[in-house]
């Protein structure tokens, strides 16, 4: 349909609108999310209901937050999570984080600290929030 012309060309746009959306953000109602958030990429991001999320975060392609014993992560404001980034333990990551690529965070992570890895481990405090842009000001 979304090749069609007239009418069925923006139904068909609409619809994969729609479903396209469903199938790659996974973000409960119950999440608590601060203003400002940024997801790259349209997805797929999978976040779980009791993540607290702060102001001006910024999620990339293939984010997992999940959850331990039902308690899952409290990210503060100005965190950019790169692509890949799998958060699986109930931690705290402070704000203004820098979390790279492929990372599987599962200790806390300090203010204003760039940590990278499998596991994810604090490499320096250096530029901290600069992939951050266009933030929201409350």
């Amino acid at each position: 349909m979304c090749s069609g012309k007239g009418l069925s060309k923006y139904i068909g746009i609409l619809l994969y609108t729609i479903n396209h959306n469903k199938k790659n953000l996974q973000i409960p109602t119950q999440t608590q999310i601060g203003y400002g958030l940024y997801i790259g990429h349209n997805g797929p991001i999978v976040i779980n209901k009791t993540a607290i999320i702060g102001n001006n975060c910024n999620l990339s392609q293939f984010t997992t937050i999940g959850s331990k014993d039902g308690v899952s992560t409290i990210i503060g404001d100005n965190v950019y999570i790169g692509p890949n980034v799998c958060v699986v333990e109930n931690v705290k990551i402070g704000n203004n984080v820098t979390i790279g690529a492929g990372a599987v965070v599962t200790k806390d992570i300090p203010e204003n600290a760039t940590s990278v890895g499998n596991y994810a481990k604090v490499i320096n405090y250096n530029n901290q929030g600069r992939y951050i842009k266009n933030r929201y000001r409350c």
